[in-house]
């Protein structure tokens, strides 16, 4: 009997350990990018999306898996604290691709209140020309 009440006691004190730390909420400035047109020439395009952890506990970005392997995203490793904030970086290489319209998607999982997001990068890879 002795131990099955330790066991709930446990139980219960890891339930409000968890409840105490709060719940982290990912907040994005935009979701989406639009590159527009570049060049062929120069295939290689970045941009950066801000986001801020707008709960009231650590945020966690667990894994940010690109749609494409063209499209590298890099985002912070380290927990965000309350109120703080970072960028995941999207890099966009059209090398070896086909010139034209591109939309390629991002999805975020962290322990945000909401774990999925996806961010969206497009834009027009012009030809040069050679052939």
């Amino acid at each position: 009997m002795k131990k099955v009440l330790l066991v709930t006691c446990m139980l219960v004190m890891n339930v409000f350990f968890i409840l105490a730390q709060g719940t982290a909420q990912i907040t994005f400035e935009k979701t989406t990018h639009d590159f527009g047109s570049f060049p062929e020439s120069s295939p290689k395009v970045t941009c950066k999306f801000k986001f801020k952890n707008t709960g009231d506990g650590p945020l966690v970005i667990h894994q940010a898996i690109a749609s494409c392997g063209c499209t590298v995203p890099k985002y912070p490793k380290e927990p965000i604290k309350p109120g703080g904030s970072g960028e995941v970086t999207v890099i966009y290489n059209g090398a070896g691709k086909f010139p034209g319209h591109f939309r390629k998607t991002i999805t975020i999982r962290t322990n945000s209140k909401n774990e999925i997001t996806r961010l969206i990068v497009e834009g027009n890879m012009t030809s040069s020309g050679k052939k």
